[in-house]
């Protein structure tokens, strides 16, 4: 009979709200000290070329290398730029895949270097109006060999550094580069045939997803949804790796030619190989 009234004592409302409240108490401790898993988000609205690959290589060792990041979503809207400095951007983003999950969202564009980045993606989504594709090659011939009068040379293309035919043979193997990045990336997705593919076509992100160049339209909150999925976390923070980069993205001033009236042109300031969009109106530039 002693006992009763200590029995009854754990049926108080205060006992009650007491176990009520401790789990709470317990899980909001461990959520605090406990962090929440991030997705990474690497931006580039810009070419692509030393300065900004640097940057975007920067973020990539970033994510890579911090355990806290489950995955990264790659935020893309770029004409492409130069073989070299392309070809080094994806070559870390395959690194990264091998360890987290990638996946590209184009709002604006990703064409020629631009669709190069997104092969290496696990998936790749878009915003409905998109551009991409234009997979391929672009370059300005060198010079004819020529004689400059009091300069001596040692060899034929000592002032040009290669021929027309040598440059003629080397973007086709780039070429064939670019391509075998997409298959491997893409793999069973891919409806387009090798001609279709080297066309260089840009296509409507709605046209793309047709040809399996992408996976799928939407927002970037649904990218973001994606990522998740993809790297198996529900609860998550996003950080944003370009504020921890070293060399934030420029303006691509330095990339692209520059009017005597100060406009910004789509084209290239020097001869070179590169793998870019150039739009049709840049032909009417003088």
């Amino acid at each position: 009979m002693s006992d009763a009234p200590a029995q009854e004592n754990w049926k108080t409302p205060r006992t009650i709200l007491i176990f009520l409240i401790l789990p709470l108490l317990v899980g909001s401790t461990f959520a605090f000290i406990i962090p929440r898993p991030q997705i990474g988000i690497i931006r580039l609205n810009d070419a692509i070329y030393f300065e900004s690959a640097d940057a975007l290589i920067q973020q990539i060792e970033h994510a890579r290398e911090d355990t806290q990041i489950r995955a990264v979503l790659l935020v893309l809207n770029t004409p492409g730029g130069t073989v070299v400095d392309t070809e080094a951007v994806y070559l870390e983003l395959i690194r990264l895949r091998a360890r987290k999950p990638v996946v590209v969202y184009v709002q604006g564009m990703a064409a020629s270097g631009g669709y190069y980045l997104s092969a290496a993606a696990n998936e790749i989504y878009s915003g409905p109006s998109s551009v991409i594709g234009n997979v391929g090659v672009i370059v300005t011939l060198p010079e004819a060999p020529f004689i400059v009068e009091d300069i001596v040379t040692t060899g034929p293309y000592k002032m040009t550094g290669t021929g027309r035919d040598t440059t003629l043979r080397e973007i086709d193997v780039i070429k064939q580069g670019f391509y075998q990045a997409v298959v491997l990336g893409r793999g069973d997705r891919l409806k387009l045939d090798v001609e279709g593919l080297l066309s260089g076509r840009t296509w409507l992100a709605s046209e793309a997803l047709q040809h399996g160049l992408i996976d799928g339209l939407g927002s970037l909150s649904e990218a973001l949804d994606h990522t998740a999925r993809l790297a198996k976390i529900q609860h998550y923070d996003t950080v944003e790796l370009q504020d921890l980069s070293d060399n934030p993205l420029s303006s691509a001033v330095g990339f692209f030619t520059e009017t005597a009236e100060g406009i910004i042109t789509p084209l290239p300031n020097k001869a070179g190989i590169f793998l870019l969009y150039i739009p049709p109106s840049a032909r009417r530039l003088p």
